[in-house]
């Protein structure tokens, strides 16, 4: 199921992310403009429920008021040096481990608001990119993460007490001296450990509310 990048209608124009209900039953919309954002809202769920959506979350400008937020989603950011040391190491995705790391993705996105689930297609692109990896410490897994320029991705420990290792090591695979990351804020716990390693809030990139 692909993603609508201008979804139109006479209310106004919406990106609609579908690419997630096969896996999780959640379907997004993105308000682009409109001058009656109850009624746009109202065809663009009836689109996603067709589509087989039993939750959706809506973002964008001029929303009705009543709608109750789902997460608020903040960049965070560190200097790298500041960071603690580590001496977990990163192993890169590959493919005969690509399935294992996707495997380790999608148990741990669910937890995650407006997370995604790894398609396929997803797959391929990240095994292009070079962009995952693997921690680990002398052959015990860590965790996972995916790193691009300044910024980690994504980050998620599979061991306990992990996560700090695992942000560390994923630094080194960054290449401006700024590191930064995106964070939900219900997602807690991360939120927590990214303020123990000395990560500060920059910006709210978005708010999402829960429509349906």
């Amino acid at each position: 199921m692909k993603d609508i990048p201008v979804f139109t209608t006479e209310y106004g124009a919406a990106s609609l992310i579908l690419s997630q209900i096969p896996y999780r039953e959640e379907g997004y919309i993105h308000v682009q403009s409109s001058l009656e954002p109850e009624r746009l809202l109202a065809e663009c769920v009836q689109f996603l429920r067709a589509c087989g959506a039993e939750r959706i979350y809506a973002t964008g400008k001029d929303l009705p008021p009543d709608l109750p937020v789902y997460t608020v989603l903040t960049q965070m950011q560190v200097q790298r040096e500041a960071l603690p040391e580590t001496d977990a190491a990163l192993w890169p995705v590959l493919p005969e481990n690509i399935s294992q790391w996707a495997d380790i993705y999608n148990q741990k996105t669910p937890r995650i608001p407006v997370g995604a689930w790894l398609t396929d297609l997803q797959r391929k692109e990240l095994l292009d990119s070079g962009e995952g990896y693997f921690v680990h410490r002398n052959g015990k897994l860590l965790g996972i993460g995916r790193v691009a320029g300044n910024t980690i991705h994504f980050a998620a420990s599979v061991s306990p007490g992990a996560g700090a290792d695992v942000v560390a090591a994923l630094a080194h695979a960054a290449t401006e001296p700024v590191l930064q990351l995106t964070v939900a804020s219900t997602n807690e716990k991360a939120v927590k450990l990214y303020e123990s390693l000395g990560f500060i809030k920059t910006r709210q990139i978005s708010t999402w509310y829960r429509v349906k």
